[in-house]
């Protein structure tokens, strides 16, 4: 097949579906020999389908493999996700097996299945069209991308750092691409493809840069809680809300002096530059880097910004360090390469005032690859004397201290650390088992190798809150990497970071968790997570301000964080301070200004602020206008806004692009058919609307028996009751989610639940009750706002009584 210009006009009737495709083929292939030729595509064919993304589409039935000649096209059916993830495990495989040069391009777009002369499924249609036109672009390495995928793609924060816009280019027959090429690590070609350079470009200059990606706002908590595995964004997990955005513009005076202040002993230490031959080096250059940050930012006298914060900053590219630094805060940056050959390694580093973008001094060592923990050491040792820090004996010893004296130990750590570090870009249930094995045989050669146990405590834990094995026997081999953290160095700032995690993710033990995080932050003083982990349990126990100071504090060390931003912006929600809930929000949109979450959450603010619903109403239709297909991304702002209107047409269309568990509240558990219920209602149509309720009552009755003390599926069981009008069973319902889950308990949960009783005793016709209640919960920091109670048709029973007006006027904007 060429599927370069193939038409379906002979058959205008031929059903077209939505393809997301993966183009492959062999550079060079005319040039080789037949044998070569055969030999290779067998080679490359085997490499395809042995990789897990292949292997899992084929077994789901949704795949679609055809032979081009000189490589082969994938179409994949379930998500644009899929052919990248593809093309990035296929270019790892291929690391080794260098003699394979291939090319690669992915697009989604429509297509045809056809059978060929042979009997045999062939493809038509403009989707492979254009997918060949993008491919056709690329040099050997190349993974490119349509801008029409990269614009999905930018839907998921993770893929941020990895996208490099490379503008319009005119192709076959005059038609202008918007290519994007993805790189990440040794991953891909980050150079501008030679086709390129001949071409006139809409963009003055060849220049690469990032694109921004927009977050989904009900995914936001899967994503943060894999973000938190890196940053431990974990706890928006557990602090699950349906965002209400904001209006005002323009930062606090004391955020906008934050924001200007630069200490003069502040660093960045940007990744350094891995110029080894072989790829896999890579993971020792970032280790390079990692150990010299982590080094630095032991020091108490020196602010160190996260590497979270510094990822986005990969070598490849050039670079403003000025500019960097500014954005990062800092006077100073550390920049750098590493070349390892054998067993010699060559590392070059370079210490910039930004302020005035002068050199400092520059560094170049040329040792043995065993003298690398000394090269670190000795180059964390010359900034502090540079910047004139204050250095206690146990700040120098730390820096002076080698992780390993085991170098295969230590290249199997930093593997580890990397699949650790990435995991939002790959596949996280098989990186962390992967991760584990690794550091399982590094801790097997050096039995005292301490960090090695940080991240394996890190990657157990994980394992077992995302749910990848969810049993008190993966519990327990956390329990024992952090019993031997315990035993190599009972007082280092990781080991009581690492039993802080451990006590707050598997045991939900806040109070051991806060001793340890105290002692933590004193000897970890530039660790952001250790402040953001704070932050989540004050917030937790009802320590609103304390938690929002922590907030701040870690994202001065951490500050393009965006997930810090957003959950500082969500306490000041709770806490309906809009003003400085839309001034953090306006931060975090200057570092993402393409993201959907933050972009409806902002506006949304004038909703829960003053009631006005019309700037949530002209984003969400901007953004869909943009992009029709993020109506999936917006169902569970659409919807809500809807019933706010009162509007059941749009109420119909956000409902029909809900996607499963579209419906949770604020972490309660509402099935769709809850919604549907909703909805029904609202255009009057009673029997659907019972009809629907019944069946969302069939699923909470059986989530209920299997977790009979789960507060929030009880918590929904009892709306739902009141809806169908079992009052009895409701009230009890009710009443019993917030007994198992009071304010003093859990701060967020607490406030929701005593809302939804409130609302059980409003619809089953207990007023009194219902206004104590609501009373209660509106003077508890919460997310009960006054928008909602001016608007949501959830609280019409209770209109029109003086007791809810007074209610209301008391959340009123001051």
């Amino acid at each position: 097949m060429n599927p370069q210009d193939t038409s379906a006009e002979t058959r205008p009737d031929l059903p077209l579906e939505i393809a997301h495709l993966l183009l492959i083929d062999v550079v060079g292939y005319s040039k080789l020999l037949v044998n070569e030729q055969i030999e290779f595509l067998q080679e490359l064919n085997q490499i395809v389908r042995s990789t897990e993304c292949f292997r899992t589409a084929e077994a789901s039935g949704k795949l679609i493999r055809v032979p081009t000649g000189d490589g082969m096209a994938l179409l994949f059916f379930h998500s644009p996700e899929e052919p990248v993830r593809c093309a990035l495990e296929i270019s790892r495989t291929l690391q080794e097996h260098s003699h394979i040069q291939v090319r690669m391009g992915v697009h989604s777009g429509p297509v045809n299945q056809v059978r060929d002369v042979n009997d045999k499924t062939n493809i038509a249609g403009p989707g492979i069209n254009v997918a060949q036109r993008v491919m056709d672009c690329g040099d050997a390495g190349h993974i490119l991308l349509s801008g029409h995928v990269a614009d999905d793609l930018t839907q998921y924060r993770q893929w941020q750092p990895y996208l490099h816009d490379l503008g319009e280019c005119e192709v076959k027959y005059g038609l202008r691409l918007h290519l994007v090429n993805l790189y990440k690590d040794n991953l891909g070609n980050p150079h501008l493809p030679d086709k390129l350079k001949r071409r006139r470009w809409k963009q003055a200059s060849g220049a690469a840069h990032p694109i921004s990606p927009p977050r989904w706002p009900k995914i936001m908590l899967t994503v943060a809680l894999l973000v938190s595995i890196i940053a431990l964004a974990i706890s928006s997990l557990i602090f699950f809300h349906r965002a209400s955005p904001t209006t005002t513009s323009g930062l606090p005076k004391a955020a906008g002096d934050a924001m200007t202040r630069i200490a003069e002993k502040s660093i960045a230490v940007l990744p350094f530059e891995n110029l080894s031959d072989e790829k896999e080096n890579a993971y020792f250059a970032d280790g390079v880097q990692d150990e010299i940050l982590t080094g630095l930012a032991r020091v108490a006298d020196l602010k160190v910004i996260s590497r979270t914060s510094v990822r986005q900053y990969k070598s490849g590219v050039t670079r403003n360090l000025p500019e960097v630094a500014k954005a990062l805060g800092v006077a100073h940056v550390l920049g750098g390469s590493v070349q390892r050959t054998g067993g010699r390694v060559r590392v070059s580093a370079q210490l910039i005032d930004a302020r005035t973008d002068t050199q400092l001094w520059a560094e170049r060592y040329d040792r043995d690859v065993a003298d690398v923990f000394a090269i670190e050491s000795e180059l964390a040792g010359k900034i502090v004397a540079q910047l004139k820090s204050k250095l206690s004996p146990a700040e120098k010893a730390a820096i002076e201290e080698r992780p390993t004296a085991d170098l295969a130990a230590y290249d199997l750590y930093a593997h580890a650390k990397a699949l650790i570090d990435n995991i939002l870009l790959s596949e996280p249930r098989k990186d962390l088992f992967e991760a584990v094995r690794l550091l399982d045989q590094a801790v097997e050669r050096d039995p005292s190798f301490f960090l090695a146990y940080y991240e394996l405590a890190e990657a157990h834990d994980a394992i077992y809150q995302l749910g990848f094995d969810h049993t008190p026997a993966r519990l327990a081999l956390a329990d024992a990497a952090i019993q031997s953290l315990r035993r190599l160095r009972p007082n280092a700032g990781e080991t009581h970071l690492a039993l802080a995690k451990h006590l707050y993710w598997g045991y939900l033990d806040y109070d051991r968790a806060r001793q340890e995080l105290t002692a933590a932050q004193q000897a970890l003083p530039n660790n952001s997570t250790a402040f953001l982990l704070a932050a989540y349990i004050d917030r937790r126990q009802g320590r609103w301000e304390e938690s929002t100071r922590n907030f701040e504090h870690a994202s001065e060390l951490d500050p393009h964080n965006v997930e810090i931003l957003q959950q500082l912006s969500l306490n000041y929600e709770n806490l309906r301070r809009y003003v400085e809930m839309a001034a953090i929000l306006d931060r975090a949109l200057m570092l993402a200004p393409k993201d959907v979450a933050l972009r409806v959450q902002r506006a949304a603010v004038a909703l829960s602020w003053r009631a006005d619903p019309k700037p949530l109403h002209t984003t969400i239709q901007t953004i869909l206008a943009e992009n029709p297909n993020a109506v999936v991304l917006l169902a569970d702002q659409w919807l809500p806004l809807a019933l706010y209107e009162r509007d059941p047409a749009a109420a119909e269309r956000a409902l029909a692009a809900m996607p499963p568990g579209g419906c949770y509240e604020s972490g309660i558990p509402f099935p769709n058919t809850w919604c549907e219920g909703l909805v029904a209602r609202m255009r009057g149509d009673q029997p659907a609307a019972r009809a629907a309720f019944t069946n969302a009552r069939k699923e909470l009755e059986k989530m209920v028996r299997d977790q009979p003390d789960y507060a929030g599926a009880l918590c929904a069981l009892g709306v739902i009751d009141a809806a169908l009008g079992n009052k009895e069973d409701a009230i009890r319902e009710g009443k019993r989610a917030v007994e198992l889950m009071p304010v003093s308990k859990n701060s967020i949960e607490g406030p929701l639940l005593i809302q939804n009783l409130a609302i059980i005793y409003a619809w089953t016709g207990e007023k009194d009750r219902a206004f104590k209640r609501l009373d209660e919960a509106a003077k508890l920091p919460s997310f009960l706002s006054y928008g909602q109670l001016r608007l949501h048709p959830k609280w019409d029973p209770l209109r029109g009584d003086p007791r809810f007006e007074k209610i209301v006027a008391s959340l009123a904007p001051k």
